[in-house]
């Protein structure tokens, strides 16, 4: 399986992850905050279609290393919130939500749980991106962020969390169709 997201569609990109837990402890990543909070955003989460979602991104707290933040990412280096609404919502199998609070469109990323093997096969899709500078930034955030989910559920330290995004934004600046 291969780590990188797959572009589906100028709009949308595909991630999938087979998750060393069972699908109840991989929803509960999803949906509670302190546990989603070790991987992605803390904040409250109504888990019912047309309900609320709140996420804190403390991406300074992801890290187990100390590492400064880099230049394009500063803006980001205190925290940032925002708010979503679920779409669709079928525990422990499937979560949907609007991404981001700003006027206009949003984009919605989709959760998807299949037990597999020992495990649980997590498919993430994220749609509805504005653009290709959307693209990017959503794809390196993701399989960043699904680095550090993919450590902790292991029981391990994730390591460094800004180099390693940096790292990503340039591979997918390099990688997603229409550069």
């Amino acid at each position: 399986m291969n780590d990188h997201g797959t572009v589906l569609d100028p709009a949308t990109i595909r991630f999938q992850r087979l998750l060393p837990a069972d699908i109840e402890t991989v929803w509960a990543f999803l949906t509670e905050s302190d546990k989603r909070g070790q991987w992605l955003a803390s904040g409250d989460m109504e888990l019912r279609v047309g309900g609320g979602v709140t996420l804190r991104f403390l991406h300074n707290q992801l890290s187990s290393v100390d590492e400064p933040t880099p230049e394009p990412f500063r803006a980001y280096e205190n925290g940032v919130t925002t708010q979503g609404v679920i779409t669709l919502c079928e525990p422990p199998r499937a979560l949907a939500y609007t991404w981001g609070g700003s006027p206009g469109q949003p984009s919605e990323v989709l959760f998807e749980l299949k037990a597999q093997d020992k495990g649980t096969l997590l498919t993430l899709t994220h749609r509805k991106l504005a653009d290709r500078a959307a693209m990017v930034d959503v794809a390196s955030g993701w399989h960043a962020h699904l680095g550090v989910l993919s450590a902790r559920l292991e029981g391990r330290q994730p390591g460094p969390f800004w180099s390693v995004l940096a790292t990503l934004s340039q591979d997918y600046e390099a990688s997603v169709p229409g550069a």
